[in-house]
């Protein structure tokens, strides 16, 4: 029961190594992988020798059965471990990335203005806008003044840093 117990923090251990260290030691199993698409990856490996361990473990002191019946429990906990581990990491890599927001995804959004507007052809006064969920500052031109406060909505984009507003009407 102890080397069971031993490989079972073994598997821990090797989880947490693979955590801290992130892509480092994964370049370990590069070449052993061929195609088998992250199988023999850390966190799948850690998985099944923890399972392995702690369910043979398991079965030797619960069950008083041998060494080998220990280690058949064990590898089929292992296995199991080890494909969800892949399956799930699998579902995490699959994950696809939003595109990145643009300047021109800013056109029909709404804001605030943060400095007066001075009007047409008078100048630029800021607004504050929400671009891919966070508060950015930009200058703003619109066709009359608005006052610090007031909720504009954007007509177009002038540049990457600035855009034509008109006042929403309530």
């Amino acid at each position: 029961m102890t080397w069971f117990l031993g490989l079972g923090i073994v598997g821990l251990a090797l989880l947490v190594l693979s955590l801290v260290f992130d892509g480092v030691l994964e370049g370990v199993l590069d070449g052993l992988g061929g195609g088998l698409d992250g199988f023999l990856s850390l966190p799948v490996i850690a998985g099944f020798v923890s399972a392995l361990g702690f369910t043979g473990a398991l079965t030797t002191g619960v069950t008083g059965a041998g060494a080998g019946a220990a280690t058949g429990a064990g590898v089929v906990a292992g296995a199991g471990v080890g494909w969800v581990t892949w399956r799930f990491s699998r579902a995490l890599m699959r994950d696809g990335d939003a595109p990145a927001p643009r300047g021109e995804d800013l056109t029909g959004s709404s804001g605030r203005v943060v400095t007066a507007i001075p009007g047409a052809g008078a100048g630029y006064g800021e607004v504050l806008l929400t671009l891919g969920g966070q508060p950015v500052k930009y200058a703003a031109q619109a066709d009359r003044p608005l006052p610090l406060g007031s909720e504009v909505w954007v007509e177009s984009v002038l540049s990457p840093t600035s855009v034509a507003v008109r006042p929403v009407e309530h």
